[in-house]
């Protein structure tokens, strides 16, 4: 019997064995192997990129949650562009209007502030017209100095009788008018902000009753140092008071969020807005919901006498509340002139049932100038009356609890897609599912937006899907090129960064040749070199060397240049090869601007540690010369050796410019063909010369600014009298020429910068002026000069 279990044992060991066996020889069990794993992990992972994109996508999810500044202007961004896309309309009739204080008001009334009786005649007037609730976007936080009383304080005692004195002293004050017209209304709330500093209150302030339900909504509202209140004898007489200060949470200054209820940590102040609603529906109290597991304010509500619904106002969890905003110009029906309502020039139901706000848009009153999603000026008051029809019409925009969570996970689950598909099918097709799944959620935030007013950011999901895609499209890119990184690595070293994209692209572009194009040069050299090195042994004189050409060589290349070639403290450059450059001669002095500009940086430096080191410090001035011209340009040297350079007589022209600019005692010395190209530039002719080695007499100018100097009144002066005195000179008019020399010289003196170095040529216009008087040139003379250096 033992033995028969034996024997069964050992069938039931050979069968498993072959199981087993056959389970192995199976594909997929190979996945059971942590050697498979490894090598799936180390390939479909690593190598492709989805490791990394993986745990940049974790990282991503923490950075929307913290939510930085960027993320925030660029959601905001969105948010306004969708309000641009779909304003929201103007409604068949509204209760909202603005009792304006325009420019008509202040031409009959006078600038304002106006005395508070006109003011307590707006009140009388418009209540007398049915309206519901009147509400300031003004603070009369300071007694009005117009009153009788006021007046006659400030007038010295003796010069009015004592009796009329009393009597006039009896009047009451505009304060107490306006007062006595608030209280009669009782349909007023005044205009309260907030301030940084602590302010006193005569008295016990009135305050509005909220009711508050659940947690302490104080932690999570906007806060203010103090809030700067209406005159004590006004602010009891109103029927309520509000905040009228929006958020200061846009980087931008677009009204984006405005805060319906703010504490100042120990009372809870009503917006305008809300204050207004309050009054216009007789209620006694606002609710406030606040529950600290949801993160904040839940809801604000104020409900109606005798009423069991309450009129709700949503908001975010800090208690504000985003407008939805409709154009600037749709509001012009609904601004009624202030003194239109002062004369009575209105219908009797014309204000019947209304919500008025008072504020103003008088031209120099719009010190409360607001932005819009839509419009990039508006007055203030506009802001409000757009909140308060949100309110009424309940209309304003909602950033739903579930947006972040929405965006969350859209950007998840867009995301993983990405990483698993664009590794496996390339860039085109991998950028078609991007552009799908991204173009769906788009699309969900639109419809969110346009059928709900609800925001739901499409920008981090899809800038993260995008991010992953560029990532992973970019290792695919960087495996396949490996063999263009050698070529890379081989000629970067010597060879434009421009010209290494090109020999990379196309490497049979590596022969000798060329091809005539027209191009502009450009050479300058560093004046008086020889002295200068003279302070430095070798060491020093490299490093001096390299500080200064590194930022010419950095001008040069961001305004597209390709540097030629070094030769000791010289730099040789060109514009339009290899890549083309269409505006090559604008961008030539372009760059000399900037190389003058970067060495006058340089000596600022080396003077200062000179000073600090206790040594000579030598000036370094830069002479540049520029021309324009056809040049033969391409990779020009041995079958072992070759430079990508040009070759011309125009270039030959530009060295010998160059060498010119110290001649006529400027800076930059241009080409007539440069200035052709560059007449945006401000450009003074210097000569007509012959310039060693060349027949023809070329036209020489000098660059003295930027474009933006051409333009301006003393420079076109300048130009004129300049282009007179060599017109005089040429004509051997040597009198008139130093007349007008010296009235140059009057215009350049007054101004810094390059055209200062005029004074310097006009000096050497005068020499040569002074020999021709002494020798006269005759009367065949061109007015060429013939240069005798190079």
């Amino acid at each position: 019997m033992r033995d028969d279990i034996h024997s069964t044992d050992g069938a039931k060991a050979r069968v498993a064995g072959k199981i087993g066996a056959k389970i192995r020889s199976v594909p997929w069990a190979n996945a059971l192997s942590l050697r498979w794993w490894g090598r799936w992990f180390r390939g479909a992972m690593m190598q492709s990129g989805r490791l990394t994109t993986l745990l940049v996508l974790l990282g991503l999810l923490f950075v929307r949650i913290d939510d930085p500044v960027a993320l925030q202007v660029l959601r905001a961004r969105v948010f306004d562009f969708y309000q641009v896309l779909k304003p929201r309309e103007m409604p068949a009739e509204s209760p909202v209007v603005v009792l304006d204080i325009d420019q008509k008001s202040i031409n009959e009334l006078g600038q304002f502030p106006w005395p508070r009786t006109a003011v307590a005649d707006l009140i009388t007037n418009a209540t007398a017209l049915g309206v519901n609730v009147i509400g300031f976007d003004i603070v009369f936080s300071e007694p009005d100095q117009t009153s009788v009383a006021k007046i006659v304080e400030s007038v010295p005692a003796g010069l009015i009788a004592d009796d009329i004195r009393a009597r006039l002293l009896g009047v009451p004050t505009n304060d107490a008018i306006l007062a006595a017209a608030i209280k009669q209304s009782g349909k007023v709330v005044l205009g309260q902000t907030t301030v940084r500093e602590t302010l006193d209150y005569k008295g016990v302030p009135p305050r509005t009753s909220f009711a508050v339900i659940g947690d302490n909504p104080m932690p999570y509202l906007t806060r203010g140092q103090s809030v700067l209140r209406p005159l004590p004898e006004l602010d009891q007489a109103a029927a309520g008071r509000g905040v009228f200060a929006l958020s200061d949470k846009s980087l931008d200054g677009i009204v984006r969020s405005v805060p319906i209820v703010v504490t100042n940590d120990d009372t809870l102040y009503p917006s305008l807005i809300l204050e207004m609603l309050r009054v216009g529906l007789r209620g006694r109290t606002i609710g406030i919901a606040t529950d600290a597991s949801l993160l904040g304010v839940t809801q604000i509500f104020v409900r109606p006498p005798r009423s069991r619904e309450s009129y709700v106002i949503e908001t975010d969890g800090h208690g504000e509340l985003r407008p939805y905003f409709r154009s600037h110009a749709s509001w012009s029906r609904q601004y009624v002139s202030a003194t239109d309502v002062i004369h009575n020039r209105l219908a009797p139901d014309a204000l019947k049932g209304k919500y008025a706000l008072v504020g103003m848009s008088a031209t120099g009153l719009l010190a409360d100038l607001r932005a819009s999603p839509l419009d990039s000026v508006m007055p203030g008051v506009e802001a409000h009356a757009n909140i308060l029809e949100n309110v009424l019409f309940d209309n304003q925009l909602k950033y739903p609890n579930y947006a972040l969570a929405a965006e969350l996970i859209a950007a998840t689950v867009i995301g993983t897609i990405m990483i698993v598909i664009t590794p496996m099918v390339g860039i085109g097709p991998g950028f078609a599912v991007f552009a799908a799944v991204s173009g769906g959620f788009a699309w969900y935030s639109w419809d969110s937006f346009a059928s709900r007013l609800e925001l739901i950011d499409p920008t981090f999901p899809i800038a993260s899907a995008f991010l992953f895609y560029a990532f992973l499209a970019f290792a695919g890119y960087m495996r396949t090129e490996s063999q263009r990184k050698q070529v890379r690595s081989a000629f970067g070293q010597y060879l434009s960064p421009a010209l290494v994209q090109k020999l990379a692209d196309d490497p049979s572009k590596l022969t000798l040749g060329g091809e005539n194009r027209e191009m502009t040069f450009m050479f300058s050299d560093i004046r008086g070199f020889t002295s200068i090195s003279e302070l430095f042994d070798a060491q020093g004189l490299t490093r001096l060397i390299n500080r200064l050409l590194t930022p010419l060589t950095n001008v040069i290349l961001s305004t597209n240049g390709t540097i030629d070639k070094y030769m000791g403290d010289c730099v040789m450059a060109f514009w339009n090869a290899p890549l083309e450059v269409k505006d090559h001669g604008p961008s030539a002095c372009k760059a000399a601007l900037g190389m003058v500009q970067a060495v006058k940086d340089v000596n600022k430096a080396l003077e200062a540690e000179a000073k600090a080191e206790g040594r000579e410090h030598r000036v370094l001035n830069v002479g540049i010369g520029i021309n324009s011209g056809i040049a033969c340009v391409g990779n020009m040297g041995s079958e072992q050796r070759f430079d990508y350079s040009v070759l011309g007589d125009s270039v030959n022209l530009a060295s010998r410019l160059e060498g010119q600019s110290k001649s006529y005692g400027v800076t930059v010395v241009v080409g007539e063909n440069s200035a052709a190209l560059a007449d945006m530039y401000p450009l003074l002719e210097l000569d007509l010369i012959k310039v060693k080695g060349k027949k023809q007499a070329v036209r020489i100018f000098t660059l003295v600014g930027a474009p933006e100097l051409k333009e301006q009144s003393w420079f076109v002066e300048l130009k004129r009298t300049h282009d007179a005195v060599l017109a005089a000179y040429r004509a051997q008019r040597w009198d008139e020429a130093g007349r007008r020399m010296e009235a140059a010289r009057a215009i350049v003196r007054a101004h810094a910068g390059l055209v200062t170095e005029l004074l310097a040529f006009y000096d050497i216009v005068a020499e040569r002026i002074a020999e021709f008087r002494l020798a006269p040139p005759g009367a065949d003379w061109d007015g060429v000069y013939v240069a005798t250096s190079k």
